[in-house]
């Protein structure tokens, strides 16, 4: 038997070496730990997750199901077609996936070779520079306007031969508006691919979808981890052309969605009304907290569409303020570089955890403490 004797290993790619790991949200414990609090006390609003968790009938659903010794589907028969209504467009334009991520991680491969780049409005949702490292992609990132607004001329002077995808998030994050109509168009006009991201659609209620029947070049993402709170479980859906989602469905691997997750988001879409009711409590929590943050002086809170708001704190102090929101243990997002270096986006969590933050910000901000 031969041995390696030590001998180097063959040679990585080098875009993987050069990969910038994409920052997840750490477990519990770990941020119990930090803050030295038990665990039960954190605050946990960095993930953008549901405070309500999923519908009470999905832990019944997954406790009785019988067949978990069995491998899922590979054509997705039955999660295309719950999906389908779900979506309002037809099985054969759809495609299930492990979260929206591989989603985005699929269009990515099937465009995106090494030197090719994609356009994103910045700043946004990580995942699609992420993601576009590892093809051997080049992101190129078009700075939104002092609102947060895409700069629709400046998008479209960014594309060049080796232009493939653009990336849209509406309501975008960690910004929380949305993308026009007319921009969206606009942008399909290219004739690059456009892929919607919609991962907050039902905190908003306005989506791109009609589209689909005018643009073969458009692809609507949704996810099952915000609205319905199968964060845990990944899974997401893509709609699109026939054509292209025939050859995902050919290209991805045969049991990308696990049994578990198919049980959950088909018993989620059987409680559709019950979970809508938690959606459209915490539309009213985002709605109550812009209101106590709008009166925190120093602090400027961001008008937002999805189950978030950001916050613009005093210029130079982001670090230190969220570090004094990690030390009372509420953990929130923060960006350490970059334009939102003096921004904290804060989820929506339960009415309670809305006061902590609230009286935290008013307290490291340098105001009075709030009502």
């Amino acid at each position: 038997m031969t041995q390696n004797n030590g001998q180097d290993m063959p040679a990585m790619l080098p875009h993987i070496q050069a990969l910038n790991t994409y920052e997840g949200v750490d477990p519990m414990e770990v941020m119990a730990e930090r803050a030295g609090i038990a665990p039960d006390k954190i605050i946990r609003l960095n993930g953008n997750e549901n405070p309500y968790g999923p519908s009470p009938r999905v832990s019944d659903a997954l406790a009785n199901f019988q067949n978990f010794n069995h491998y899922p589907d590979p054509d997705q028969r039955n999660l295309r077609r719950v999906l389908s209504g779900y979506m309002n467009v037809p099985p054969e334009m759809l495609v299930a996936g492990n979260g929206s991520d591989e989603m985005i991680d699929l269009l990515l491969r099937m465009y995106v070779g090494i030197g090719d780049n994609v356009i994103a409005p910045t700043p946004t949702f990580g995942m699609y520079s992420f993601s576009t490292g590892i093809c051997g992609g080049e992101t190129i990132s078009v700075e939104r306007d002092e609102n947060f607004e895409i700069d629709l001329e400046a998008m479209k002077a960014a594309i060049t031969s080796k232009s493939k995808i653009i990336f849209l998030t509406s309501p975008n994050n960690p910004t929380g508006n949305i993308v026009p109509e007319a921009q969206t168009r606009a942008l399909l006009d290219t004739g690059l691919l456009v892929v919607m991201d919609e991962a907050y659609f039902e905190f908003c209620g306005e989506t791109a979808t009609p589209l689909l029947s005018e643009y073969k070049n458009l692809v609507v993402l949704r996810t099952f981890s915000k609205w319905a709170g199968l964060a845990g479980l990944r899974i997401g859906v893509g709609a699109m052309d026939p054509s292209l989602a025939a050859t995902m469905m050919a290209m991805k691997p045969p049991y990308n969605v696990n049994l578990a997750a198919e049980v959950a988001l088909t018993t989620s879409l059987e409680d559709t009304p019950g979970l809508l009711e938690r959606v459209q409590q915490i539309v009213t929590e985002r709605d109550r907290m812009m209101v106590e943050l709008d009166k925190i002086p120093n602090l400027t809170p961001w008008p937002s569409r999805a189950n978030f708001i950001l916050c613009q704190v005093p210029e130079g102090r982001g670090k230190e303020i969220f570090d004094g929101l990690c030390s009372r243990g509420i953990f929130l997002r923060y960006w350490s570089s970059g334009r939102l270096k003096d921004y904290i986006r804060t989820s929506i969590g339960l009415p309670h955890e809305t006061d902590a933050v609230v009286q935290a910000f008013a307290e490291l901000c340098g105001g009075s403490d709030a009502a």
